[in-house]
């Protein structure tokens, strides 16, 4: 059996990412920086024709655009291709050339499997370790990306055998059970939680949709009255309409992705959410995402009610969200939240985190989970 140059333990596993995708980050900022470059250039050109006048700058920021554009869409595949992941006896390592980073199996808190939409035996492993909340509240992480069979993966993390209906994020949970894993306990939020952020992004989607109708508004009478006169030759006239186009439209995309995220993603995801306490672990699904928890990581269980619109919806049921304070080696935390009434803030807003959101039977599941205390008749 080999044995890796670090630490010199016995390697358990070793790969490489199958699919190398760009981070919808990474690909939403080349689709913006390409669009914002040919409505600069498109005006730098018809500025430059039609009215003598020096666009250098312009041309210069448009390439400057198109260079993150390329950037963004390319820089991330030729850094993850290179990658390689092993699973030794005690580390999980992921390295390029002489980079490394390493995170100790047995501090590992919880697992997040995000599977690929178009592969349904591909996905990435995103290994959490919580530490401390307070000022020391933060997030260790290690990213597999682009892996086979990530569950599959995680059970030889997890030291357990991979049995055969793992590997296919197609099926539902209750299939890729650990051998003799029951489910106790099971349950879907109620509601879709409105936070400060959504709110927020709600009010941005608002004032984009405003930009994007004036804009549309005030130039769409004055390119009329342009091309009426005739003084601009049919190409660089096209040029001017598709410049001012695609700033309509870059406006209107931005104003309807935003409220997409604010308002109809939350209801969606929430629609598609399971929450599932087995013998052993927490598991959630939601949508493509998977969050696996081990029972033993629990340290305390805390039940928050929430009030408000998600509530008076529900009538006289009061919904609760659940949080799970996790342990560890010198680590017990919520994931980063540290605050509970903020979780999610440092993560996203849409990260999957060891949260029951509302829920109506917290009082169950806070039976469940929560750990027995210590016999201490015999401890004096």
């Amino acid at each position: 059996m080999q044995r890796d140059s670090l630490f010199n333990e016995a390697i358990l596993w070793h790969g490489r990412p199958r699919i190398v995708r760009a981070p919808f980050a990474a690909r939403l900022l080349a689709v913006v920086s390409a669009v914002v470059s040919l409505v600069t250039l498109s005006f730098a050109v018809t500025a430059a024709l039609s009215l003598r006048a020096h666009v250098g700058g312009m041309i210069l920021f448009a390439v400057w655009c198109a260079s993150i554009a390329l950037l963004a869409w390319r820089l991330p595949l030729v850094w993850r291709a290179g990658v390689e992941y092993l699973v030794t006896e005690k580390h999980i390592i992921w390295k390029r050339g002489r980079m490394r980073r390493t995170m100790d199996r047995s501090a590992i808190s919880y697992a997040v499997i995000r599977w690929n939409p178009r592969e349904p035996d591909v996905g990435d492993l995103i290994l959490v370790r919580a530490v401390p909340t307070g000022a020391l509240r933060r997030t260790l992480k290690l990213s597999l990306s682009g892996v086979t069979g990530p569950d599959r993966l995680w059970a030889i993390v997890r030291g357990m055998t991979p049995c055969a209906p793992l590997g296919q994020g197609t099926r539902p949970l209750g299939q890729r059970l650990d051998p003799d894993e029951r489910v106790v306990w099971s349950g879907i939020p109620l509601a879709s939680p409105w936070t400060a952020r959504r709110v927020g992004t709600a009010i941005i989607s608002l004032f984009a949709s405003i930009s994007a109708v004036h804009v549309l508004v005030r130039t769409v009478p004055s390119i009329g009255r342009v091309l009426r006169l005739h003084t601009l030759p049919p190409a660089i006239a096209a040029l001017l309409i598709f410049g001012v186009g695609l700033t309509v439209l870059l406006l209107a995309a931005v104003a309807i992705g935003v409220a997409y995220a604010s308002l109809l993603r939350p209801v969606l995801l929430a629609r598609k959410t399971l929450y599932a306490v087995t013998d052993r672990r927490v598991l959630i699904r939601r949508d493509r995402e998977e969050l696996h928890l081990e029972r033993g990581r629990i340290a305390y269980v805390i039940a928050a009610s929430r009030n408000g619109p998600a509530s008076v919806s529900w009538g006289a049921r009061r919904l609760h969200d659940v949080f799970l304070v996790l342990d560890g080696p010198q680590a017990r935390a919520l994931a980063s939240s540290g605050a509970f009434a903020s979780f999610g803030r440092e993560e996203g807003e849409g990260a999957l985190l060891p949260v029951f959101a509302r829920i109506e039977d917290a009082e169950t599941v806070g039976e469940i989970l929560t750990p027995p205390l210590p016999d201490l008749r015999d401890a004096a």
